[in-house]
Formats: C-alpha cells, sequence, structure tokens
C-alpha cells in the first residue's frame, strides 16, 4: 500500500521521482498523500456551514449574526403616579342649619401621589412568551370639610337613641354641638400576575419593517378599594369631650384578567403604547362602623351593653376594566423613558358613604353592607423601564 501511494505521488510530481526512491522523497510522497486532494479557500462573504465540513453555506456574513445577538431577556421598570377617583352622591352628615348641611360628598377627593412597580422575564428563543408581575397603589385620597356655629345649634346625622357614652345618652355629644368636621381618607391598591404572548418575536424591538405590535395577556388581578369617612362632632363642653363616628368600608376584589398591549412606533425611537384589560371576580367586603369618643372610649348599645362597634362581611361578583394609555421613548436598547394616563372602572362595589346610617337604635341597625356602586379611578403616571 505504501508503494502504492508513493507511485501516486511520483505520477504527479513527474517522472524524475519514479525511479528508486529516497527516504526523502517517501516521507515527501506520504505527506502529500494524506493531505487529500487540492482545496480552495472560500471567499471571505461566506460562512461555514456548520453541518457540513466540505462545503460552504451560501448565506451572506451579515444576515446571520443577528440570530447570535444576546437579546434583554430581564425587563423591569417604576413609575409615578397622581391619581383621584370618582365618588357616590354624599349622604347628610347633619340637619340643615340656615341653608347649610355638610354631607360627605364635602369631603372630597384630591389627587395624591403613588406609585407603580413591575417585574419580568421573557422566555424561548424569539422571546415571544414572557411572565410579569406588577404592583400600583395610591394612598390618601381625600380632603376634609367642617362648618361651626356659635350657639351649638349642629344636630349630627346620625342619631344615636339606642347608645350611651360614658353613662350619657348619645344625643348629648350629637345635638346642639358647636362644630362638625367630615374627613375622607380612601386607598386602591393594585397586584397583577400575567403571562404575555407576542404575535412576532422580541416585540420590544420592532424592526424598521414593522412598525406595530401586538400581543395578548392573561392572569391573575387583585384590586382593592377601601374608603375611610370619620365624621367629628365637638360638643363645646371641654368636660365631655367630642364623639367620632367612624365608617370603614374595603373591597377586594380578585379573580382572572385578559387585556391586551398594543404597540406601534410612530417615531424610530418614539412609541404609542396602549394596554386593556378586563377581569369579573369575587369580591370580599368589609365595613366597620364605630361610635367612638375621642379619647378612644367606645359608646355602649342599650339594648345588649355591647360595645357600639359593627363589623359586616359580604360578598359579591364584581367586574373591573381599565386602560393606559402612554409615549414611550427608547433612549436605548436597554432603557426607555416613558408617561401617560390610567383609567381603572370597577362596578358592583360597596363605598363607604353608601353606609351611613340615619340613626343607631341597636348593633343591627349597623350591620349588613350595601353594595352595588361603582367608582372611576384615574390619572397620569411618569416612569422608566430597564432591560438586561
Amino acid at each position: 500500500m505504501l508503494w502504492a501511494a508513493v507511485s501516486a505521488a511520483c505520477a504527479v510530481i513527474g517522472p524524475s521521482f519514479a525511479e528508486e526512491p529516497t527516504d526523502a522523497t517517501v516521507d515527501q510522497a506520504v505527506m502529500m498523500a494524506d493531505s487529500g486532494p487540492d482545496t480552495t479557500l472560500p471567499s471571505p462573504m461566506y460562512v461555514a456551514d456548520p453541518l457540513d465540513r466540505d462545503t460552504f453555506a451560501a448565506m451572506p456574513v451579515g444576515i446571520g449574526s443577528g440570530l447570535a445577538k444576546s437579546w434583554p431577556r430581564w425587563f423591569a421598570g417604576a413609575s409615578g403616579l397622581v391619581m383621584t377617583r370618582t365618588l357616590p352622591a354624599g349622604t347628610a352628615t347633619m340637619r340643615p342649619l340656615g341653608g347649610t348641611q355638610l354631607t360627605t360628598a364635602d369631603a372630597a377627593a384630591n389627587w395624591p401621589g403613588g406609585i407603580d412597580l413591575h417585574l419580568g422575564r421573557w422566555f424561548g428563543m424569539r422571546q415571544q412568551h414572557a411572565v410579569e408581575a406588577i404592583y400600583w397603589g395610591v394612598y390618601n385620597i381625600g380632603t376634609s370639610s367642617s362648618v361651626t356655629s356659635g350657639a351649638g345649634a349642629i344636630d349630627a346625622i346620625p342619631q344615636a337613641s339606642g347608645v350611651t357614652v360614658a353613662g350619657l345618652p348619645a344625643a348629648t355629644f350629637l345635638t346642639g354641638a358647636t362644630a362638625q368636621q367630615i374627613n375622607r381618607s380612601d386607598v386602591v391598591n393594585d397586584i397583577e400576575i400575567n403571562w404575555v404572548y407576542s404575535l412576532w418575536d422580541r416585540p420590544e424591538f420592532l424592526p424598521r419593517e414593522r412598525a406595530v405590535n401586538l400581543m395578548w395577556l392573561a392572569g391573575f388581578r387583585f384590586f382593592q378599594v377601601g374608603d375611610t369617612l370619620t365624621l367629628q362632632n365637638g360638643t363645646g363642653d371641654p368636660s365631655l369631650g367630642g364623639l367620632d363616628f367612624d365608617v370603614a368600608t374595603n373591597n377586594n376584589i380578585y379573580g382572572a384578567q385578559v387585556g391586551a398591549k398594543f404597540d406601534w412606533r410612530v417615531l424610530p425611537m418614539v412609541r404609542l403604547n396602549i394596554v386593556p384589560k378586563f377581569m369579573v371576580g369575587g369580591n370580599s367586603i368589609t365595613n366597620t362602623s364605630s361610635l367612638v369618643r375621642t379619647n378612644g372610649t367606645y359608646g355602649t348599645f342599650t339594648a345588649d351593653g355591647s360595645p357600639s362597634q359593627v363589623h359586616s362581611t359580604l360578598g359579591v361578583f364584581s367586574w373591573l376594566g381599565s386602560v393606559d394609555t402612554a409615549v414611550a421613548w427608547d433612549v436605548t436598547d436597554q432603557w426607555s423613558l416613558w408617561m401617560g394616563y390610567r383609567v381603572v372602572g370597577v362596578g358592583n362595589i360597596a363605598q363607604a358613604d353608601g353606609q351611613w346610617p340615619t340613626d343607631i337604635t341597636s348593633p343591627t341597625s349597623l350591620s349588613g353592607i350595601a353594595a352595588g356602586s361603582s367608582t372611576i379611578v384615574h390619572g397620569g403616571f411618569a416612569g422608566f423601564e430597564g432591560r438586561y
């Protein structure tokens, strides 16, 4: 076999080596036989096919390089919120006095601040699937309003014909008062865990040839709307002090939601973003109503001697729909800034204004919850998102 290889090599390099071979010529012939057929280096504009060592794929270098790019998978952001909410029609907290009558609506909703946080991750080679967690909340929504009467002629609503306070009838504190003030402090909290599916790959990096992108989402949502109303009545007698009536109503809505995310790149670095969501869920409602002195001592029901504080619960189905509309500026591939407006409508809930009694005669007069009202929470937000 060796002589066959030597003979073949000699036939290639010329007849002068076909005679008696030397050790050097034999080594040279073996080396040339092992090197295989003559090869031609590929053009620099082609890359080797990884599945075929003997051929080269006809793919330009620039086309395949994007597939190897390390796209960010994690995303997180934070925004500041300034929001308010709509309120139901007010309930009177005093009998008319010279054309003046205070109501719960006089404790209006203001525009306090809040925070919005989210964290998520994309999965898969094309990054079409993601899981995201969201929290946002607004606190201390509400204001105060008051009236005074030098003659001590303010009669509160509710009266409490079935309650004694410090051994005295509650009417001692609730009629002929010199001052009255109504205070509101509401809270809104939202928690979401969503699965997101994009119709196209890498939705956070829209190519030039596709200016729009659509994503679907589905997940779990918890939404809280809490109202607290406090009516302060001043007797004008420092030895007696004041008497407060408190109503705290809380809606805890939880269930499945569906929604979408729409992106439209209106400019090379600017996107219009719209996120509608809808849910129907169970609502665990609580309400606590109490008649208590400013020193923290509760009144007493004359019927059974129990403290003048009643806690009630109710379970109903409620619905929620929300829309976020924002403009995002993609500063870099890793950072974006945005600002927008959020509107959340919530239906079939209970609110503190609707739990206001006219007379407290027994524990049953404070028990029970009236649901069926609605509210709209809305306001602006601005913040940033980072991708890594």
